[in-house]
């Protein structure tokens, strides 16, 4: 699931709102319906309703992402604002309401500039105006963009030692091999070449644990997943009947991923925007993929979109890792 940050991100996707006129929306989800397997994008899971579901998530006992994440930046919050430095321009992606960055605000008083960016404007400007009330020295650029895609950066008054890609959540984990490269690429470009890349990531772990944290045992992430079918019903007048379909999240050990899944129960037909798509008993609607990645994995990831490591932390038991990096070259 997105460990939502912000736009684009389990831990904070927001897409923009559409209604039924949204053509280029409805061309999109047939486009992902048509596909073998079928698919649609997880930013559609993050409506209004979808995004209370999965707040809702994040404090059941089999999640362990957020408060996992949180609990790595509290305990070396200071030690990664020293490897930041002093007068950083600190860039968020997905920022939604920038919750973790505040233990970096915390340990950080001479920054630049902070710019959150995020596709939401409404989340966006509202988090931006509870930063600038916290942190009345701190100049705030909040960017409406979304991020997989190149974005002007704000100048800010002050000149910056350097950029700081800040990317919360294990959000990367949500993009398979070659589009987490072209991020990560994107990323590296915003960055510059004296600029530096904090980023969590989902380490890889016991099978067991992972099937729990994505299929709890309270049924919110299957209400979370099936809630995408209820809102394509009244965004796109869509006539799914969700009683006909499941959520199931298995492991792919051969792509270190769980995948988040529909599955349709029996044989039926669903009608959306004047097309029929048909579903066998089985057959499945790819919502989401969650990658989770070993040190040296993300490191191979990373290097190929020109990015060393040079410093991580970790909780404990192992279950996440946040990874500062370097651009090289």
């Amino acid at each position: 699931m997105f460990e939502m940050s912000g736009a684009l991100t389990r831990a904070g996707a927001t897409p923009r709102a559409s209604g039924k006129g949204d053509a280029e929306l409805t061309r999109q989800v047939l486009r992902g319906l048509a596909a073998r397997p079928k698919r649609l994008s997880p930013t559609y899971l993050y409506d209004a309703h979808g995004s209370a579901l999965f707040e809702l998530i994040c404090r059941q006992p089999e999640y362990y992402l957020t408060r996992t994440e949180l609990a790595i930046m509290r305990c070396h919050g200071a030690e990664i604002a020293e490897r930041i430095g002093s007068r950083a321009l600190l860039l968020e992606l997905g920022s939604g309401a920038s919750l973790k960055t505040r233990i970096l605000l915390d340990r950080l008083p001479d920054l630049a500039a902070y710019v959150p960016v995020d596709i939401s404007r409404s989340s966006l400007l509202a988090a931006a105006r509870a930063i600038r009330e916290s942190y009345p020295r701190l100049e705030v650029l909040p960017v409406e963009a979304d991020f997989t895609r190149p974005f002007a950066l704000p100048e800010p008054h002050a000149e910056a030692a350097r950029t700081i890609v800040y990317f919360p959540g294990s959000t990367i984990g949500n993009f398979d091999a070659d589009p987490a490269v072209e991020l990560l690429a994107l990323a590296r470009r915003l960055a510059g070449p004296r600029g530096a890349l904090l980023i969590g990531i989902d380490l890889l772990k016991d099978r067991e644990l992972l099937l729990r944290a994505y299929d709890d045992a309270a049924g919110v992430t299957a209400a979370f997943n099936l809630n995408i079918l209820a809102r394509l019903n009244r965004e796109l007048g869509a006539d799914f009947d969700p009683r006909g379909f499941r959520h199931a999240a298995p492991w792919n050990a051969a792509a270190s991923r769980i995948e988040m899944n529909l599955v349709s129960l029996v044989s039926q037909s669903v009608n959306l925007a004047g097309e029929r798509i048909d579903f066998e008993a089985g057959e499945v609607i790819v919502t989401e993929h969650c990658h989770k990645y070993t040190q040296e994995s993300f490191a191979a990831l990373a290097g190929r979109a020109g990015w060393t490591p040079r410093g991580s932390w970790s909780d404990e038991r192992g279950y996440f890792s946040v990874q500062y990096l370097e651009a090289h070259g």
